[in-house]
Protein backbone atom coordinates (compact mmCIF):
# COMPACT_ATOMS: atom_id res chain seq x y z
CA UNK A 1 0.00 0.00 0.00
CA UNK A 2 2.99 2.34 0.49
CA UNK A 3 3.59 2.40 -3.27
CA UNK A 4 0.85 5.06 -3.46
CA UNK A 5 1.86 8.62 -2.67
CA UNK A 6 -1.46 9.48 -1.02
CA UNK A 7 -0.99 6.56 1.40
CA UNK A 8 2.54 7.65 2.31
CA UNK A 9 1.26 11.19 2.90
CA UNK A 10 -1.57 9.83 5.04
CA UNK A 11 0.83 7.79 7.17
CA UNK A 12 3.07 10.82 7.74
CA UNK A 13 0.10 13.05 8.63
CA UNK A 14 -1.35 10.41 10.94
CA UNK A 15 2.01 9.99 12.71
CA UNK A 16 2.34 13.72 13.38
CA UNK A 17 -1.21 14.03 14.67
CA UNK A 18 -1.03 10.85 16.75
CA UNK A 19 2.12 11.83 18.64
CA UNK A 20 0.75 15.29 19.43
CA UNK A 21 -2.66 13.90 20.43
CA UNK A 22 -1.11 11.23 22.63
CA UNK A 23 1.06 13.71 24.54
CA UNK A 24 -1.56 16.45 24.91
CA UNK A 25 -4.29 13.94 25.66
CA UNK A 26 -2.28 12.48 28.53
CA UNK A 27 -2.43 15.76 30.44
CA UNK A 28 -6.04 16.31 29.36
CA UNK A 29 -7.11 13.03 30.97
CA UNK A 30 -4.87 13.61 33.98
CA UNK A 31 -6.56 16.97 34.60
CA UNK A 32 -10.07 15.57 34.10
CA UNK A 33 -10.86 17.99 31.26
CA UNK A 34 -11.88 15.53 28.56
CA UNK A 35 -15.39 16.97 28.25
CA UNK A 36 -13.97 20.46 27.73
CA UNK A 37 -11.74 19.02 25.02
CA UNK A 38 -14.78 17.50 23.34
CA UNK A 39 -16.49 20.90 23.44
CA UNK A 40 -13.51 22.45 21.65
CA UNK A 41 -13.93 19.95 18.82
CA UNK A 42 -17.52 21.06 18.22
CA UNK A 43 -16.51 24.72 18.38
CA UNK A 44 -13.88 23.90 15.77
CA UNK A 45 -16.53 22.50 13.44
CA UNK A 46 -18.34 25.83 13.63
CA UNK A 47 -15.12 27.69 12.88
CA UNK A 48 -14.34 25.47 9.90
CA UNK A 49 -17.79 25.73 8.35
CA UNK A 50 -17.83 29.50 8.96
CA UNK A 51 -14.49 29.79 7.18
CA UNK A 52 -15.83 27.79 4.22
CA UNK A 53 -18.85 30.10 4.08
CA UNK A 54 -16.64 33.19 3.59
CA UNK A 55 -14.23 31.41 1.25
CA UNK A 56 -11.37 30.90 3.71
CA UNK A 57 -9.45 27.74 4.61
CA UNK A 58 -11.43 25.33 6.84
CA UNK A 59 -8.26 24.48 8.78
CA UNK A 60 -7.64 28.17 9.49
CA UNK A 61 -11.16 28.64 10.81
CA UNK A 62 -10.87 25.46 12.84
CA UNK A 63 -7.61 26.58 14.45
CA UNK A 64 -8.63 30.18 15.13
CA UNK A 65 -11.97 29.46 16.78
CA UNK A 66 -10.78 26.49 18.84
CA UNK A 67 -7.80 28.45 20.16
CA UNK A 68 -10.04 31.40 21.02
CA UNK A 69 -12.49 29.09 22.80
CA UNK A 70 -9.66 27.29 24.60
CA UNK A 71 -8.21 30.55 25.89
CA UNK A 72 -11.65 31.70 27.00
CA UNK A 73 -12.39 28.47 28.84
CA UNK A 74 -8.99 28.54 30.49
CA UNK A 75 -9.31 32.09 31.76
CA UNK A 76 -12.75 31.34 33.17
CA UNK A 77 -10.94 28.92 35.46
CA UNK A 78 -13.04 27.55 38.32
CA UNK A 79 -16.19 29.04 36.88
CA UNK A 80 -16.30 26.08 34.49
CA UNK A 81 -15.74 23.50 37.22
CA UNK A 82 -18.58 21.00 37.59
CA UNK A 83 -20.64 22.75 34.91
CA UNK A 84 -21.14 19.91 32.47
CA UNK A 85 -24.59 21.22 31.57
CA UNK A 86 -23.15 24.55 30.44
CA UNK A 87 -20.45 22.84 28.37
CA UNK A 88 -23.09 20.53 26.91
CA UNK A 89 -25.11 23.52 25.79
CA UNK A 90 -22.00 24.98 24.16
CA UNK A 91 -21.57 21.69 22.29
CA UNK A 92 -25.11 21.78 20.95
CA UNK A 93 -24.96 25.48 20.04
CA UNK A 94 -21.62 25.14 18.27
CA UNK A 95 -22.80 22.17 16.21
CA UNK A 96 -26.07 23.94 15.44
CA UNK A 97 -24.25 27.03 14.18
CA UNK A 98 -22.06 24.83 12.02
CA UNK A 99 -25.13 23.26 10.42
CA UNK A 100 -26.61 26.74 9.92
CA UNK A 101 -23.49 27.84 8.04
CA UNK A 102 -23.79 24.77 5.84
CA UNK A 103 -27.41 25.64 5.16
CA UNK A 104 -26.29 28.87 3.53
CA UNK A 105 -23.61 27.15 1.46
CA UNK A 106 -24.74 23.59 0.80
CA UNK A 107 -22.16 23.02 -1.93
CA UNK A 108 -19.68 21.96 0.74
CA UNK A 109 -21.70 19.10 2.24
CA UNK A 110 -18.96 16.61 1.36
CA UNK A 111 -16.36 18.82 3.00
CA UNK A 112 -18.56 18.98 6.11
CA UNK A 113 -18.65 15.20 6.27
CA UNK A 114 -14.85 15.18 6.17
CA UNK A 115 -14.76 17.69 9.02
CA UNK A 116 -17.15 15.62 11.12
CA UNK A 117 -15.61 12.20 10.54
CA UNK A 118 -12.17 12.95 9.13
CA UNK A 119 -10.51 12.01 5.85
CA UNK A 120 -6.80 11.54 6.33
CA UNK A 121 -6.49 10.07 2.82
CA UNK A 122 -7.33 13.50 1.40
CA UNK A 123 -4.52 15.30 3.24
CA UNK A 124 -2.03 16.86 0.82
CA UNK A 125 1.65 17.69 1.29
CA UNK A 126 1.04 21.36 2.07
CA UNK A 127 -1.35 20.38 4.87
CA UNK A 128 1.26 17.97 6.23
CA UNK A 129 3.70 20.86 6.62
CA UNK A 130 1.03 22.87 8.43
CA UNK A 131 0.32 19.91 10.72
CA UNK A 132 4.03 19.50 11.39
CA UNK A 133 4.43 23.17 12.29
CA UNK A 134 1.41 23.07 14.60
CA UNK A 135 2.64 19.82 16.14
CA UNK A 136 6.13 21.13 16.86
CA UNK A 137 4.65 24.28 18.38
CA UNK A 138 2.24 22.29 20.57
CA UNK A 139 4.92 19.92 21.86
CA UNK A 140 7.36 22.78 22.39
CA UNK A 141 4.94 24.80 24.52
CA UNK A 142 3.80 21.66 26.32
CA UNK A 143 7.42 20.87 27.16
CA UNK A 144 7.91 24.37 28.60
CA UNK A 145 4.83 24.23 30.84
CA UNK A 146 4.88 20.50 31.63
CA UNK A 147 6.40 20.75 35.11
CA UNK A 148 4.10 23.48 36.48
CA UNK A 149 1.18 21.88 34.62
CA UNK A 150 1.84 18.54 36.28
CA UNK A 151 2.18 20.25 39.66
CA UNK A 152 -1.08 22.14 39.15
CA UNK A 153 -2.86 19.00 37.94
CA UNK A 154 -1.90 16.83 40.91
CA UNK A 155 -1.76 19.43 43.71
CA UNK A 156 -3.71 22.54 42.59
CA UNK A 157 -4.06 24.05 46.09
CA UNK A 158 -0.37 23.64 46.85
CA UNK A 159 0.58 24.96 43.41
CA UNK A 160 -1.57 28.03 43.99
CA UNK A 161 0.06 28.58 47.38
CA UNK A 162 3.50 28.34 45.73
CA UNK A 163 2.61 31.12 43.31
CA UNK A 164 1.75 29.12 40.21
CA UNK A 165 -0.64 31.15 38.05
CA UNK A 166 -3.30 28.48 37.65
CA UNK A 167 -5.67 30.45 35.44
CA UNK A 168 -2.97 31.48 32.96
CA UNK A 169 -1.57 27.95 32.94
CA UNK A 170 -5.02 26.52 32.28
CA UNK A 171 -5.60 28.96 29.42
CA UNK A 172 -2.29 28.13 27.75
CA UNK A 173 -2.90 24.41 28.13
CA UNK A 174 -6.42 24.57 26.68
CA UNK A 175 -5.04 26.59 23.76
CA UNK A 176 -2.63 23.71 23.13
CA UNK A 177 -5.56 21.28 23.39
CA UNK A 178 -7.39 23.40 20.82
CA UNK A 179 -4.49 23.14 18.37
CA UNK A 180 -4.24 19.39 18.94
CA UNK A 181 -7.98 19.11 18.38
CA UNK A 182 -7.66 20.97 15.08
CA UNK A 183 -4.97 18.50 14.03
CA UNK A 184 -7.00 15.46 15.09
CA UNK A 185 -9.93 16.69 13.03
CA UNK A 186 -7.83 16.16 9.90
CA UNK A 187 -7.57 12.44 10.73
CA UNK A 188 -10.67 11.33 12.65
CA UNK A 189 -12.95 14.38 12.42
CA UNK A 190 -14.34 16.59 15.16
CA UNK A 191 -16.87 13.99 16.32
CA UNK A 192 -14.24 11.32 16.94
CA UNK A 193 -11.46 13.38 18.51
CA UNK A 194 -11.74 11.24 21.65
CA UNK A 195 -10.33 8.30 19.70
CA UNK A 196 -6.84 9.80 19.48
CA UNK A 197 -6.80 12.30 22.33
CA UNK A 198 -8.51 10.37 25.11
CA UNK A 199 -8.37 6.67 24.25
CA UNK A 200 -4.56 6.22 24.22
CA UNK A 201 -4.07 8.48 27.26
CA UNK A 202 -6.73 6.69 29.30
CA UNK A 203 -5.23 3.31 28.37
CA UNK A 204 -1.71 4.45 29.25
CA UNK A 205 -2.82 5.72 32.65
CA UNK A 206 -4.45 2.34 33.31
CA UNK A 207 -1.20 0.52 32.54
CA UNK A 208 1.34 2.68 34.37
CA UNK A 209 1.37 5.35 37.08
CA UNK A 210 4.77 6.74 36.05
CA UNK A 211 4.42 10.08 34.31
CA UNK A 212 7.22 9.79 31.74
CA UNK A 213 6.40 6.19 30.89
CA UNK A 214 2.71 7.00 30.66
CA UNK A 215 3.34 9.96 28.36
CA UNK A 216 5.51 7.92 26.01
CA UNK A 217 3.06 4.99 26.10
CA UNK A 218 0.15 7.30 25.28
CA UNK A 219 1.97 8.69 22.24
CA UNK A 220 2.99 5.18 21.13
CA UNK A 221 -0.55 3.83 21.46
CA UNK A 222 -1.95 6.76 19.49
CA UNK A 223 0.62 6.12 16.75
CA UNK A 224 -0.21 2.40 16.64
CA UNK A 225 -3.93 3.14 16.49
CA UNK A 226 -3.54 5.68 13.68
CA UNK A 227 -1.29 3.49 11.54
CA UNK A 228 -3.33 0.35 12.23
CA UNK A 229 -6.49 2.21 11.24
CA UNK A 230 -4.93 3.28 7.95
CA UNK A 231 -3.70 -0.22 7.13
CA UNK A 232 -7.01 -1.87 8.02
CA UNK A 233 -8.93 0.73 6.02
CA UNK A 234 -6.75 0.05 2.98
CA UNK A 235 -7.29 -3.72 3.06
CA UNK A 236 -10.99 -3.69 4.00
CA UNK A 237 -12.17 -0.51 2.25
CA UNK A 238 -13.91 0.53 5.49
CA UNK A 239 -13.58 4.10 6.82
CA UNK A 240 -10.24 4.93 8.43
CA UNK A 241 -11.91 6.77 11.31
CA UNK A 242 -13.95 3.69 12.17
CA UNK A 243 -10.86 1.51 12.40
CA UNK A 244 -8.95 4.04 14.50
CA UNK A 245 -11.81 4.30 16.98
CA UNK A 246 -12.26 0.53 17.00
CA UNK A 247 -8.58 -0.11 17.75
CA UNK A 248 -8.61 2.61 20.40
CA UNK A 249 -11.64 1.09 22.13
CA UNK A 250 -10.09 -2.39 21.92
CA UNK A 251 -6.90 -1.23 23.61
CA UNK A 252 -8.81 0.48 26.40
CA UNK A 253 -11.11 -2.49 26.99
CA UNK A 254 -8.06 -4.75 27.13
CA UNK A 255 -6.50 -2.46 29.76
CA UNK A 256 -9.54 -2.77 32.03
CA UNK A 257 -10.00 -6.50 31.54
CA UNK A 258 -9.64 -8.93 34.49
CA UNK A 259 -6.36 -10.19 33.05
CA UNK A 260 -4.83 -6.70 33.03
CA UNK A 261 -5.97 -6.09 36.60
CA UNK A 262 -4.33 -9.36 37.62
CA UNK A 263 -1.08 -8.26 35.96
CA UNK A 264 -1.24 -4.89 37.77
CA UNK A 265 -1.48 -6.69 41.10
Amino acid sequence: MLQYEFMRTAFIAAAIVAVVAGCVGYFLVLRGQTFAGHALAHVGFTGATGAVLIGASPLAGLVLLTVAAGLGMGFLGDRLANRDVAIGLVLALALGLGLLFLHFFTGFATQATSLLFGNVLAVNKSTVWVLLALGVFCLGVLGVISRPLLFASLQPELADAKGVRLRLLSAVFLAIVALATAECAQVVGVLLVFALMVGPAATAQRLTTKITAGLLLSAALALIEAWSGLALAYYTDWPTSFWITAVSATFYLASVSPVSRLVER
